[in-house]
């Protein structure tokens, strides 16, 4: 069968690649933080909708599967440690203990992989997404650019390898896609966007490191507290 490139949602993915191609320059070359943060918001809306349009328009494809793997690997894999080691160089870091930080792009390609093969993570993941990886790590760097969050070289390595093991532990964490609208089958994903949506209402960019830490540790309490099969 000859392979369909430019369907709807393999072009929304590639507006992913694009976006993350962009943040990774703007974090290397450039050194705006501020305008990475963005990119992987537009990147993050993209990966999001390029599977809502799929299934609308039932136009899954193999193609277009390997296709998202490929660029959330660009935009979710070396955009966050972009961002890290571009921190590392502002906060003064030692060379070459920096390039440690890089663990994220190589634990993300594990993540992704895995993804692509495991039956058990179409309701829930099986680990720390890498979508919500970047926006913690890219949101944390838009603020320091700021200037209102201190960091030093050393917490930045710890942080990237935490964040890195993040990425492949098996803890379930809990998925925003709805099969239904049923508050009943829900009731984690309403609360836990209502917390998100008002937390960004009331403090904008500066609540999102929030968010996403509180994701992480529902999840990680979630997980220790459900029953094992």
């Amino acid at each position: 069968m000859k392979p369909r490139y430019f369907t709807i949602p393999n072009l929304l993915t590639l507006g992913n690649l694009l976006c993350g191609s962009l943040a990774a320059y703007y974090a290397f070359a450039v050194g705006d933080l501020r305008t990475v943060f963005w990119l992987v918001v537009i990147a993050a809306v993209l990966d999001f909708f390029d599977g809502f349009a799929a299934r609308m328009l039932n136009s899954f494809s193999p193609i277009g599967k390997e296709l998202d793997s490929l660029a959330d690997m660009v935009s979710f894999g070396l955009v966050p440690a972009a961002s890290l080691f571009r921190l590392y160089v502002l906060a003064d870091g030692t060379q070459p203990f920096g390039f440690i930080i890089f663990i994220v792009t190589l634990f993300s390609a594990l993540r992704l992989a895995k993804f692509n093969i495991d039956e058990n993570q179409t309701e829930e993941f099986i680990g720390l997404n890498t979508p919500a990886n970047t926006l913690l790590i890219t949101s944390f760097a838009y603020i320091y650019s700021d200037g209102i969050l201190p960091v030093s070289p050393e917490w930045l390595i710890a942080g990237a390898v935490v964040l890195a093991v993040m990425l492949i532990v098996p803890v379930r964490m809990f998925s925003l896609k709805f099969k239904n609208f049923s508050f009943r089958d829900n009731a984690l994903r309403y609360i836990f966007l209502a917390f998100a949506f008002a937390s960004l209402a009331l403090f904008g960019v500066a609540a999102v490191p929030v968010v996403m830490t509180m994701y992480i540790i529902v999840s990680l309490v979630r997980d220790l507290f459900s029953p094992k099969s």
